[in-house]
Parts: C-alpha cells; sequence; structure tokens
C-alpha cells in the first residue's frame, strides 16, 4: 500500500506512535507545518493531545487555520484532532476550526469514573462508512481525553464515559476519532488503513 500523507504537527507526544504505526502498514507520512505541503498531500491527520488553546495557537502561528478549513482531500482528525475540528472547545473557551458543528464538552467526573476517561472503551457503530470497512461493531480503542463532541448528525459510533459522546464523526470529506488508533491494536490498525485508502 502506498499512500502520501501529511501529519500537521499540531504538538503533542503522540506523534512518533503515529508515525510508526503507519510505517507498520506501510504507508509513507511526512510531519509537517509546511502549508503547500499539507495542501498537495492525498490525505491529510491532525493529531494532537493536550490543551485546545496551545494547538490552535501553534495552528494559526504557522497559517494553518484556513489551510485546513480548506482541505478537499480526506482529513482524519485524531483525539485533540477531532475537538479542533469543532467549532470550539469548554477548554479555555476557545474558538476552534468550525468544520464540525457543535462544541467540545468537558466529560463529567465522579468517583467510579475519573476524568480524563484513560484506557479502553467499547465503541458502537451508528452509521456505515467505509471508515468502518472490517471492523466490528462493538470493537475496543484507547482513549485518552477529558473533552468529547456530543451525539449528532455527524456521527458515525460512539462511546460512553458516564453519557455517551462521539467516538468516531464525519463531515465530507473530514472525519475524525476521539479515540488513539496508533494504540487501539487490530481494530485501530484497520481504520488507519482504511483511511489511507482510495475511496474513503
Amino acid at each position: 500500500m502506498s499512500a502520501r500523507i501529511a501529519i500537521v504537527d499540531s504538538g503533542g507526544a503522540n506523534i512518533a506512535s503515529l508515525e510508526f504505526a503507519l510505517a507498520r502498514l506501510g504507508v509513507a507520512a511526512e510531519l509537517t507545518v509546511d502549508a503547500e505541503t499539507i495542501r498537495r498531500a492525498e490525505r491529510v491527520l491532525l493529531p494532537g493531545v493536550g490543551a485546545a488553546r496551545d494547538s490552535m495557537a501553534r495552528l494559526r502561528e504557522h497559517g494553518l487555520v484556513d489551510v485546513i478549513r480548506g482541505l478537499e482531500q480526506p482529513v482524519l482528525g485524531i483525539c485533540l484532532g477531532m475537538q479542533l475540528l469543532a467549532e470550539a472547545s469548554e477548554e479555555d473557551d476557545v474558538d476552534c476550526l468550525g468544520v464540525l458543528p457543535g462544541l467540545a464538552r468537558r466529560l463529567e467526573a465522579r468517583n467510579d469514573l475519573p476524568v480524563p476517561n484513560m484506557g479502553w472503551c467499547m465503541t458502537r457503530h451508528v452509521s456505515r462508512d467505509p471508515l468502518l470497512d472490517g471492523i466490528a461493531d462493538e470493537s475496543w480503542y484507547y482513549y485518552l481525553h477529558s473533552y468529547a463532541l456530543p451525539v449528532g448528525d455527524y456521527t458515525l459510533a460512539t462511546a460512553t464515559h458516564g453519557a455517551e459522546f462521539s467516538a468516531i464523526v464525519r463531515s465530507g470529506n473530514f472525519v475524525a476519532a476521539q479515540f488513539h488508533p496508533e494504540r487501539s491494536s487490530a481494530a485501530g490498525a484497520t481504520l488507519l488503513r482504511n483511511f489511507a485508502a482510495p475511496g474513503v
């Protein structure tokens, strides 16, 4: 398999593991903040770990906000990258990219459900999509997050941490996963392979 993927360097510790996961699939990827490299890529990954405000500041610093909003090729947001695609985040009350409708809200903490949500969660499909081809419903993925998007018309799959939230979403050529596919065993590898394949 070959695909030229630009990984937007939005900051975060998960990027090396994402690069390794793509390399295991034989997918060529380049970590970059160069606008032309991102525009010309066959596909674009927007990962992220940490604070939404910091990542949005980094995207603005490199002139990438309008670049990402205007992309027409397949784009996959991962973890914080999914929240950055929303209109805004409750975290520091920051405006985000506005590709997806809605607000990323903080998960509700309880004694038996600490925040962040860290670990493996069952994920249920609610809509068919090429991104989910070959992945069983109620597969388990690895999550590490404190904020999430609500369930809406754009939701492809859901998970639950106290309340149900969007685990995978799509809006046109933009798709996103709240979990870390690069840390999610066979199901995560299949999702990344599907994203790299033509027609997704």
